[in-house]
């Protein structure tokens, strides 16, 4: 299963792969079950959950960004691998084998190939069981030798000293064995028609040939499923007791769901994810925090440790390569546009910039930002403040300050006429008396 999506593999390779994948060198888990890549995707929880993360991670758009001035800026024109890393396959493909290698080997090779100006043309995910890491280089296949320059070795958990990365499915060999040894166990149980077994006796004596031509004549004739319930002809004073099993101890259900939750703690999936929760123990508001919890615990390291390494690739060593995590955390439409509004009036955000996060097209003077209480572009808050100042001249003088001071105290650097406002009312004097 492996091999179907990495790069074909040539056929007298065999036992090469089986000694990459660990099934003529470690030692079987206790259950006794050989546990490898390709076994360990039999179990529904590791296929799922391998899937989903790699699903979600291969669909983020990315980007080449470069940062000036503190701050985050696209850079164009960026390199063409970005869009497009293989000449062969779509960009959500690549993402995905990358991304499956890395979880299911804890390795994930990448084979770059570049024109005859140095530049990359092609990138080529490997299959991992297929390479050996070496002191100046890598081995593909055990013959080709790879420069170190030709390719990208990223690392899921890399141990101090180590070369290689470590497989989860190594790490977790004894616990999926568990799992595969219960779905084996209930698979053969009820492949034999659900029953636990019968005992068939006989009155009289008989030789090890007669019991085992028996045996086989009655396990041709009712065993399997389809065979199950067909009636049985007994002769000779020959008897058939059925062996009883409890339900719930035939299919192990909690067995088998302690598994999975086993499987989900390997790879930081939540349970609800993988299809299984508690009745009642769900609700919008913890469904939303698992979510919230699976994006920065699981998503992001793996988002940041492949933005760290393809971003080596590029051209201009001071740009870098970004995964767009937004589209993941967005919330419903009612918390989005409450938190635009406030974006707007506290004036971090301005109308265009919000319509582009909801994929609107910009408007005319959409991009003035805001400022608190007067809601109006910040390049005119020097013209509202001199407005202000003026508001509050013109009462000062009308109540009878002189112009001079009450240009000092509001520092308006403005000539005053000289002459007395119309609302003033000339000193009482003698005469007027």
């Amino acid at each position: 299963m492996l091999g179907n999506l990495f790069e074909r593999r040539s056929a007298g390779g065999a036992f090469q792969r089986l000694f990459a994948a660990g099934a003529l060198t470690d030692r079987p888990s206790p259950t006794g079950i050989h546990v490898t890549q390709e076994t360990a995707l039999r179990l529904s929880a590791v296929s799922a959950s391998v899937m989903l993360i790699a699903d979600t991670i291969a669909t983020l758009p990315v980007d080449q960004f470069i940062r000036s001035g503190g701050e985050r800026r696209p850079f164009r024109p960026r390199d063409a691998w970005v869009a497009a890393p293989s000449l062969t396959l779509p960009r959500t493909v690549f993402w995905h084998q990358v991304v499956t290698s890395l979880l299911l080997d804890g390795n994930a090779f990448v084979r770059i190939t570049r024109d005859g100006r140095g530049i990359i043309e092609d990138l080529t995910v490997l299959n991992p069981m297929n390479v050996d890491v070496l002191d100046d280089g890598y081995r593909l296949n055990g013959q080709i030798h790879i420069p170190k320059m030709n390719m990208l070795h990223v690392t899921d958990m890399l141990l101090p000293g180590e070369k290689r990365g470590t497989s989860r499915i190594k790490q977790a060999k004894d616990t999926l064995g568990l799992g595969l040894a219960l779905e084996d166990y209930a698979s053969r149980f009820f492949g034999n028609g659900g029953y636990a077994g019968v005992v068939l006796e006989v009155p009289h004596e008989l030789t090890k040939e007669q019991a085992d031509e028996i045996q086989a004549s009655w396990e041709a004739k009712h065993r399997g499923l389809e065979r199950s319930h067909r009636p049985a002809v007994l002769m000779n004073g020959m008897k058939a007791t059925q062996m009883t099993v409890n339900p719930a101890d035939s299919q192990m259900l909690d067995q088998r769901r302690f598994a999975v939750e086993d499987v989900a703690r390997v790879f930081r999936v939540p349970l609800f994810m993988l299809g299984q929760n508690q009745p009642g123990s769900m609700s919008y508001n913890s469904v939303e925090q698992q979510m919230l919890f699976f994006v920065q615990s699981t998503i992001m390291p793996r988002v940041e440790m492949l933005e760290d390494a393809f971003s080596r690739l590029l051209t201009n060593d001071r740009s870098f390569i970004k995964f767009n995590l937004s589209s993941l955390v967005r919330a419903d439409l009612e918390t989005r546009t409450e938190s635009y509004s406030k974006a707007l009036l506290a004036g971090y955000l301005s109308v265009n910039e919000v319509r582009a996060k909801e994929d609107l097209p910009a408007v005319d003077s959409g991009n003035f930002h805001r400022v608190p209480l007067q809601n109006i572009p910040v390049e005119d808050t020097a013209t509202v403040t001199a407005q202000q100042k003026a508001t509050a001249a013109q009462q000062l003088v009308t109540a009878g300050y002189t112009p001079e001071s009450v240009a000092a105290f509001l520092d308006l650097p403005l000539d005053h006429t000289g002459l007395a406002s119309v609302q003033l009312q000339p000193e009482a004097t003698e005469g007027d008396a």
